[in-house]
């Protein structure tokens, strides 16, 4: 059982699964190729030395392959026809000694469990493996099933897949989905806004009314702050992109998908948060259920703190965007959606001692309710795999299994 197909976009409206992390400045550097399986050491194009896990935290973040492709995230990095699609399908399942038991805590029409948070991975990003044998790995290399699975589409995608709804409802243990979509990479939020890709919001509609009536998270073009161009006449200003965000959640609604929990997704990267236009990004909260952002561990992160509260010394008035999201939006629940630790040769155990860091330090964030680890050896700037050191894998391997991350069943409906 396959997540289905992974979800591809082009430079330009792109900001798909981006690392987040250190130079706050553009920065232009090639992209390693996609592996065909991860590797024993440091992926090639890999950055070593003491700035091994710096990344870009907003500008200059490309994810293009050769050939000018965006390989985006994705349930596994897998492009359909390519590697992924060669290697046979394998089951999806199996884990179970780690679910939560019958009379864990409550889970609100919205997802939001009463207590901790739920656990989720993008597994084995930019390997070229088929998605559910991905996601079947890295079930088993962290110990656990994973709560939450994170799937990229675009443009005319129809889903869930047959895949992605047979991950979802895997006997052994539900599933949600985390839906990535990008409604168009040709078409301005402008365009979406007024209506021209309205044939294919309905088609998506009715694929969802007849498939999957089960409850997912929904979120649409994520990380749009590095698509933002200010010319007003551009179609893509931060106004742009709140009303073409309104427009598809509410014509989905209104043509009948009242299952998809909707995510609104930032970068978590300060230098954005300090553009004059940022807060007009937000589309309102009738058409937000979840507030995210996608930080990652760059260089000058030494503590799950340091991750969801960046701050830089040239934005000297940014709290940190989980000081941020409480402010701004008191009553709504919080998701890392994508967060990675790159490798740091020169640090060997510094995964180890991150990692063991948020175990300590999550339930110090009561607002945060879901928690999504983006695992590829071969991320745009670095290896984020958990599991490159025996000590990285026993430390995430305790964070997966710790209570607070084992909140509730996954609900059937």
């Amino acid at each position: 059982m396959g997540l289905g197909s992974l979800a591809l976009s082009v430079p330009g409206l792109s900001g798909c699964g981006q690392a987040s992390g250190a130079a706050d400045d553009p920065v232009a550097e090639p992209r390693p190729g996609i592996s065909a399986g991860p590797s024993a050491g440091p992926p090639a194009g890999a950055p070593t030395g003491p700035s091994a896990g710096a990344a870009a935290d907003g500008e200059g973040r490309d994810r293009t392959v050769p050939g000018g492709r965006d390989v985006s995230g994705g349930a596994a990095g897998n492009d359909p026809g390519g590697p992924a699609a060669r290697e046979p399908a394998s089951e999806a399942g199996g884990l179970t000694q780690v679910r939560p038991p019958e009379a864990a805590c409550e889970v609100s029409d919205k997802l939001v469990p009463a207590c901790g948070a739920w656990w989720g991975v993008a597994p084995e990003i930019f390997t070229g493996r088929r998605p559910a044998r991905a996601l079947e790995r890295a079930e088993r290399r962290m110990g656990r099933p994973a709560d939450i699975v994170h799937v990229y589409h675009r443009g005319d995608e129809l889903f869930p897949t047959p895949e992605e709804r047979a991950v979802a409802r895997d006997p052994d243990g539900r599933r949600l989905l985390l839906v990535n979509w990008k409604p168009s990479v040709e078409h301005t939020w402008a365009q979406i806004a007024r209506g021209e890709l309205d044939q294919r919001i309905d088609r998506l509609a009715r694929h969802v009314v007849k498939h999957f009536p089960e409850r997912f998270f929904l979120t649409i073009h994520h990380e749009p702050e590095n698509d933002v161009r200010t010319a007003p006449r551009s179609g893509m200003t931060a106004a742009d992109y709140a009303a073409m965000y309104r427009h598809v959640v509410r014509r989905l609604r209104q043509r009948g998908v009242e299952n998809a929990v909707t995510v609104m997704t930032y970068m978590g990267a300060p230098n954005w948060a300090a553009r004059p236009w940022f807060e007009k990004l937000y589309p309102g909260d009738d058409v937000v259920d979840w507030v995210a952002m996608d930080p990652y561990v760059d260089d000058r992160v030494r503590s799950f703190d340091g991750l969801v509260n960046k701050i830089r010394s040239d934005t000297p008035d940014w709290p940190g965007f989980y000081r941020w999201m409480q402010r701004r939006f008191p009553g709504k629940p919080v998701m890392i959606a994508e967060w990675g630790v790159f490798e740091r040769y020169d640090h060997p155990r510094f995964k180890e001692s991150f990692f063991t860091s948020v175990r300590r330090e999550l339930p110090d964030y009561p607002q945060i309710k879901a928690l999504v680890y983006f695992d590829s050896p071969r991320a745009p700037r670095g290896d984020t795999r958990f599991d490159t050191t025996p000590g990285g894998r026993q430390a995430f391997t305790e964070l997966a299994r710790d209570p607070h991350l084992r909140p509730a069943a996954v609900p059937a409906g």
